[in-house]
């Protein structure tokens, strides 16, 4: 009987929160377009507040972070929703836009360009780590040894013959 009201709780669970997901990405055309509700001036004043922006408007600076925060949103649920082995890569154009929005918030004009110093230490170290995880699966499917394996890397091949072996 406890096993049965859990595994239905579990299951109750699991359809919430699918639900609240597929909410979450029905509704990412309008979090896209919200920055139409911005206003059109460098000063945003209310009864409450009055901010300034560095931008053109503040409908241009909401344009940039929400164009930045919708695949930001799409990629953080892809990566923990992926069954797959290869999810770990996703982090790659999800550090891309973080650092994109962060370079926004900080209202640093050159920072898409400087992005990519920090984004190329996680991507030799991510890229590696997928195709090691990548050799080994496959290894296994086949029934290759690791000392195959090396001496396959170890082999002289052309770029293009490398980059073909890749897709296999």
């Amino acid at each position: 009987m406890i096993g049965i009201s859990t595994s239905q709780d579990r299951g109750k669970k699991s359809l919430i929160l699918g639900g609240i997901l597929v909410f979450i990405i029905a509704i990412t055309p309008l979090i896209f377009y919200s920055y139409e509700s911005f206003p059109n001036s460098q000063v945003w004043e209310t009864s409450l507040f009055e901010l300034n922006t560095d931008f053109p408007s503040w409908i241009n600076f909401a344009y940039f972070s929400i164009g930045k925060l919708v695949p930001i949103i799409l990629l953080l649920i892809w990566f923990f929703t992926c069954k797959h082995w290869w999810h770990w890569i996703i982090l790659v154009p999800m550090a891309m836009y973080i650092f994109q929005l962060w370079g926004l918030l900080n209202e640093s004009n050159g920072m898409d360009e400087v992005e990519l110093i920090y984004i190329l230490p996680l991507m030799m170290v991510l890229v590696p780590f997928v195709y090691l995880i990548r050799a080994k699966l496959f290894s296994k499917i086949r029934g290759n040894d690791l000392d195959a394996f090396e001496e396959e890397l170890t082999k002289k091949r052309s770029i293009w013959k490398q980059v073909t072996d890749l897709f296999r």
